[in-house]
């Protein structure tokens, strides 16, 4: 039988299944939509991406407008041509909870950050970076990322676009400034840029390389059958039937043409299904399937959103309410042109496709404010807002009612204050309690550490019936964010350790298993049971090698346990990966310390300190060195340090005292 009618046949099967289990759905074209959501060949695991620039050699004209869009235009190297920041000799932040300077600044056409802190006229701190890309359009901000042995850190300035301003990122301000350490993980780089393939698995942050800019294949999924196909002369007549290599959102339903926007435009606590990655997702898909997005809902604040909640907001509209088989994303938005370069009358002629043409159609608004505004429905229905979680930006609320202060007096919602209600899934009609429990412990460990999440969270994992290694999971996360370690051990003890232990062998993009097992080692790392400690920090390393903070702990276990050369080689064997490791480089410093080799001791105590100038326990091994190396003013001068940075250690504070 020929490829082209046993294609045909298993469509007009699948035709009549879609029309047996979608009997209210009347029209044709929907029944055809529902029809070819069915299958993709390009959805197979083993098709790969080929990137954009390969697909733009067929291409051209629609990667040509492409790229000028924020979805193209959307990550970079670091160079002025990327860069929309106005950065200046004098382009400063200061963070005052941390006292430290940060000072952006161009050497020809790499761009750098020096963070310094100033005693006086002196600088007593003085560390430069280098950024190597530039993450965001530049419609509302740039941010920096650096690539550091292959480990990927978010920098601590963002340049805002609207107000043309120079700050701190978001969740960088008010006193919670991570500095050069936060990581910039698959989730993250799995929206803001194209799929991240190169992430090197049993990490968080590690990237053998980066790809740049969110690219066709984010609505189209992996290239690779459809490319081959095409280069062996095999032609599809794309205006008879679909060619199933590649996937051509228009002939989704619009239902599934929603799914592809919502899958980064759906910004929240986002919850992975059992065994599911943030690769799992491709164009043709329904998100639930891989993931619940949850977002928390509250009583009294209908004006509050956050940046990317585009979808969230669009599904609360009567207009898409109303008409869900019809009104999606692309209605109004066409994703190979750039937002910057469509006519403002190309989305107000959406309103007027349902609401009359302008200026005969049904408006409360007074004729003259009509006139004043041009009739720009979305202008006041979509208005220009601020969201909750990025400051100094303006993004319209796709939320489409009346104008809001109207609006809240019609209905009656005004009210003061706000309370919180519940989280719910965005996406996801039915989410498990095995999803619901992890949506409220990501949620305190993430969002806001709030004891109702804890508790909400508990609820939900007692009333989840998994196996042992999805229990363990549960608990383990619980009871490790209840920084209550005690009960976390006694729970494995009665599962029986082994047995638990046992189960964890899977490694995956997520590390699951590897974070189960870190935990449960730190609960009887906690009891002084180090034997069984050392088990379980043995199982996470082997199942996530590149997360570096259990072979910390595993070398830490060794090293209480007098197997010091063990811990000698892991901890080395991190600062071979990760040179800037932080508690590597103190524990290893110490170690040297105790052995009284002091040259060695000093070497990592001095990158410790450039690197973390704030690093308590390093300041106090610092002392320690200068103690055995019998020099009062750098010990003087250790100790004052540890006090500025916590005045409440008795210990340094009284050698203070005594000594000086």
């Amino acid at each position: 039988m020929k490829k082209g009618v046993l294609i045909t046949l298993i469509s007009l099967l699948i035709f009549a299944l879609a029309q047996c289990r979608e009997k209210k759905k009347e029209e044709k074209n929907t029944h055809l939509a529902e029809a070819e959501d069915f299958y993709w060949l390009n959805h197979a695991d083993s098709v790969g991406y080929i990137g954009m620039e390969t697909c733009k050699t067929c291409h051209a004209n629609v990667h040509q407008t492409f790229i000028k869009t924020g979805m193209g235009q959307s990550f970079g190297a670091a160079t002025r041509d990327k860069s929309i920041a106005e950065i200046e000799g004098d382009s400063i932040i200061y963070d005052q909870y941390q006292d430290l300077y940060y000072r952006p600044y161009w050497q020809n056409d790499s761009l750098y950050v020096q963070e310094f802190r100033l005693r006086g006229k002196d600088t007593v701190h003085n560390l430069r970076q280098r950024i190597d890309y530039v993450i965001g359009s530049g419609q509302h901000t740039n941010s920096h990322l650096y690539h550091h042995q292959d480990y990927l850190f978010q920098a601590p300035f963002t340049w805002y676009a609207q107000k043309g301003k120079l700050d701190f990122p978001p969740g960088f301000e008010e006193g919670n400034n991570t500095r050069f350490s936060r990581p910039i993980g698959l989730e993250c780089m799995s929206c803001h840029n194209a799929m991240p393939l190169n992430f090197v698995k049993g990490s968080t942050n590690k990237f053998s390389q980066i790809d740049q800019g969110i690219n066709c294949e984010r609505c189209h999924g992996p290239g690779e059958l459809h490319f081959k196909k095409i280069m062996a002369g095999n032609i599809t007549d794309t205006a008879r039937e679909a060619d199933r290599t590649i996937v051509n959102p228009k002939r989704l339903s619009t239902q599934l043409q929603f799914e592809i926007c919502q899958r980064c435009h759906l910004q929240g606590n986002a919850v992975l299904n059992e065994g599911k990655s943030f690769y799992d997702f491709k164009p043709g898909m329904r998100l639930e399937e891989v993931m619940a997005v949850f977002l928390p809902r509250y009583e009294g604040n209908a004006d509050d959103f956050i940046m990317a909640s585009h979808a969230d907001r669009f599904k609360l509209s009567k207009c898409y309410i109303s008409n869900p088989e019809t009104f999606s994303c692309t209605s109004c938005h066409n994703p190979h042109f750039s937002i910057k370069e469509t006519n403002l009358l190309n989305f107000n002629k959406q309103c007027q496709s349902c609401h009359g043409e302008a200026p005969n159609f049904s408006c409360s608004a007074p004729p003259k404010d009509l006139i004043a505004q041009a009739y720009n429905c979305v202008a006041c229905h979509m208005p220009p807002s601020s969201s909750t979680d990025i400051p100094h930006v303006t993004v319209h609320d796709h939320f489409i009612r009346r104008p809001q202060a109207l609006y809240n007096k019609l209905v009656g919602t005004e009210k003061e204050g706000k309370r919180f209600l519940a989280l719910e899934a965005i996406n996801a009609k039915q989410p498990s309690n095995r999803t619901k429990a992890l949506a409220y412990l990501q949620q305190y460990e993430r969002f806001s550490a709030q004891k109702q999440y804890l508790d909400s969270a508990e609820y939900f994992i007692t009333k989840t019936h998994g196996s042992l290694k999805e229990a363990a999971y549960l608990w383990s996360y619980f009871y490790f964010l209840k920084n209550n370690l005690p009960a976390l051990a006694t729970y494995v003890d009665a599962q029986g350790a082994e047995n638990v232990l046992l189960n964890l062998n899977a490694a995956s993009f997520e590390n699951q298993d590897a974070w189960t097992a870190y935990r449960i080692g730190q609960a009887y790392d906690a009891a002084k049971n180090l034997e069984r400690a050392e088990a379980f920090y043995q199982r996470a390393v082997k199942l996530a090698s590149f997360e570096l903070d259990f072979q910390n702990k595993l070398s830490l276990t060794w090293f209480k346990q007098g197997k010091i050369r063990q811990a000698e080689e892991g901890f080395l064997k991190i600062l071979s990966g990760y040179d800037r490791h932080q508690e590597a480089l103190n524990n290893l410093a110490y170690l040297y310390l105790r052995e009284g080799n002091l040259a060695k001791a000093e070497f990592y105590l001095q990158r410790a300190i450039k690197y973390y100038p704030d690093y308590e326990l390093a300041w106090l091994n610092w002392a320690n060195l200068a103690l055995q190396k019998g020099e009062e003013g750098v010990l003087q001068s250790a100790l004052e340090e540890v006090v500025r940075i916590n005045p409440k250690n008795q210990q340094a504070q009284a050698l203070l005292n005594t000594r000086f």
